[in-house]
């Protein structure tokens, strides 16, 4: 059985648990999951400045209840805080994009990519770079959002997903499409009946990876001490314990 930390470093209980819902709707049985949200920050994440503040929410939360759990999720579509988090925590962490994105390389070569909010565009390009896709994903569309709340609104933009991949279809010939986007989870689920190419968004991506990776005993290879040679001030003390941990 895999115990599954889920963490939302923004502040919208409702994104946490649509993540979870989505989540639980694939993870094995015996998986556990639990999931938290951000006490601080932006209640939604759009732009660089709030995704910096939520890779340091991330972090601290991270820090502070990973123990006794076998894999963490970052439950934000940005994977805010990914690298730094693999690289200090001693159990696996999956980012719900990375997630998608990889899996959805196993499915075709030609990947189509949809987001939400113009503001976004270029850290859903920062992600695309660091994966090592950009020869692969063909096509990142991003849907214009009216407002925060038609964002949460679950099925408001089920229509404009569904007609932004019939474009990528017909006029790139993508042969998969990942939807990001946390606050979206379980979109690809709903509609999927309607379009001709296999659709991901990260939560099931994200569970179904992290219990590979429970299962095959893998987490990032340790690293240096995160504080070689200074020490911390002003973070909590869980966080401060973690950069300050040397490797055994």
């Amino acid at each position: 059985m895999a115990r599954i930390l889920i963490v939302n470093p923004n502040t919208t209980a409702s994104v946490t648990a649509r993540v979870l819902a989505e989540a639980q709707r694939w993870a094995r049985p015996g998986t556990e999951l639990t999931a938290l949200t951000g006490a601080t920050g932006a209640s939604i994440v759009s732009t660089p400045v709030e995704e910096l503040v939520a890779a340091r929410a991330a972090l601290e939360m991270l820090a502070e209840h990973h123990a006794g759990y076998d894999a963490a999720i970052l439950a934000i579509s940005f994977d805010s805080g990914l690298v730094a988090a693999r690289a200090a925590l001693p159990i696996p962490v999956i980012g719900l994009t990375q997630a998608a994105l990889h899996m959805a390389s196993l499915l075709g070569r030609r990947i189509g990519m949809i987001g939400f909010g113009a503001s976004a565009r270029g850290l859903y390009r920062d992600l695309i770079d660091r994966y090592g896709l950009s020869a692969h994903v063909l096509t990142l569309e991003i849907i214009e959002l009216a407002s925060v709340s038609s964002y949460l609104d679950e099925t408001s933009l089920d229509f404009a997903v569904i007609e932004a991949v019939r474009r990528q279809v017909s006029d790139l010939g993508v042969e998969v499409v990942v939807i990001a986007g946390a606050a979206v989870s379980g979109i690809a689920q709903r509609v999927a009946p309607s379009v001709s190419v296999p659709m991901l968004d990260g939560a099931g991506p994200a569970v179904a990876l992290a219990e590979a990776l429970v299962q095959l005993r893998l987490s990032a290879a340790a690293g240096p001490p995160a504080l070689a040679t200074t020490t911390a001030s002003g973070l909590s003390p869980a966080l401060t314990t973690l950069l300050s941990r040397r490797p055994s």
